[in-house]
């Protein structure tokens, strides 16, 4: 099921299924923002990634003993959320564990995504509830979509990222869907990014060591693209699938398996620890121009 917010600058729609964006729009110029979501490529808009981000090693990991199985980027994404409308611009959906989830992943758990617009911003707080009596361990990602170019006008190369913060990018690269010891180093000169295709070819760029807490994601050819903006998320991904017209922005708690991890849940990189009937939340803003 979809459901929509709007206000006099942005339109946003959402499914049911995963809590997913996948559309934001401006009212008055009905440029569209977010990816397609053509399957030709990737048939997704702006996944949760819960209670992992990336792959395990071997799609496994180890808790108390005991063998679980997830997929990559855990199964959130893929799972039904009970959905409220909270104001005129604010909706609220809620993912709770279940029987089903509790086979593949032994933990109970709320995950609420409330999404809020105002003015030409759009708002996502993720936040954890642990209602259990034991700590609670998960990770939790973005991975949201944005189209280059919008509209289908210009071509990707006329875009460019920029960063508040950062004069290089040291990205580690990606083994068989594991984080690699291997780094590269992208310079930035003046902060800047120029898009591209092949950056994308060897799979994302994936940094732990990023010092911007601001993207803008820009082209040469006119004023239109947006802002993205983050707080304590200490890893983060840019990806495209290959040859696709998009740009995915991914601020992370949690990070895929290394190529040489043991697969103990307790002690897995990123892994968030929350205790016992604890709160905790992360928000992630995206400003339309």
């Amino acid at each position: 099921m979809l459901i929509a917010i709007e206000n006099e600058h942005i339109k946003a729609t959402f499914a049911t299924k995963g809590a997913e964006l996948q559309s934001v729009s401006g009212v008055h110029s009905s440029t569209e923002y977010l990816w397609s979501g053509d399957p030709k490529f990737w048939g997704k808009f702006s996944p949760v990634l819960f209670p992992i981000v990336g792959a395990l090693k071997d799609n496994t990991y180890f808790y108390q003993g005991q063998t679980y199985t997830l997929p990559r980027h855990g199964f959130a994404r893929d799972m039904e959320f009970d959905c409220r409308q909270v104001g005129e611009h604010e909706i609220l959906f809620t993912l709770r564990h279940s029987e089903e989830t509790l086979k593949i992943y032994p933990f109970e758990f709320r995950l609420n995504l409330r999404y809020r617009i105002f003015g030409a911003s759009l708002c996502c707080t993720y936040e954890v509830h642990n209602p259990a009596s034991q700590e609670l361990l998960f990770s939790i990602g973005a991975h949201p979509a944005f189209a280059a170019p919008l509209n289908q006008q210009g071509s990707y190369t006329d875009y460019s990222l920029q960063f508040n913060q950062d004069q290089e990018l040291v990205y580690h690269h990606i083994v068989a869907n594991l984080i690699s010891d291997q780094t590269s180093v992208l310079a930035l000169p003046d902060g800047k990014l120029d898009l591209k295709h092949e950056l994308f070819y060897d799979d994302a760029l994936v940094l732990k060591q990023l010092q911007s807490n601001e993207i803008t994601l820009m082209n040469s050819k006119n004023y239109n693209g947006l802002t993205f903006k983050f707080e304590g998320f200490p890893y983060f991904g840019i990806w495209a699938a290959k040859d696709a017209d998009f740009v995915c922005l991914e601020p992370w708690c949690g990070i895929a398996d290394a190529t040489d991890s043991d697969q103990q849940l307790a002690t897995k990189e990123g892994i968030q620890q929350l205790a016992p009937q604890g709160n905790w939340e992360r928000t992630w803003k995206v400003t339309f121009f």
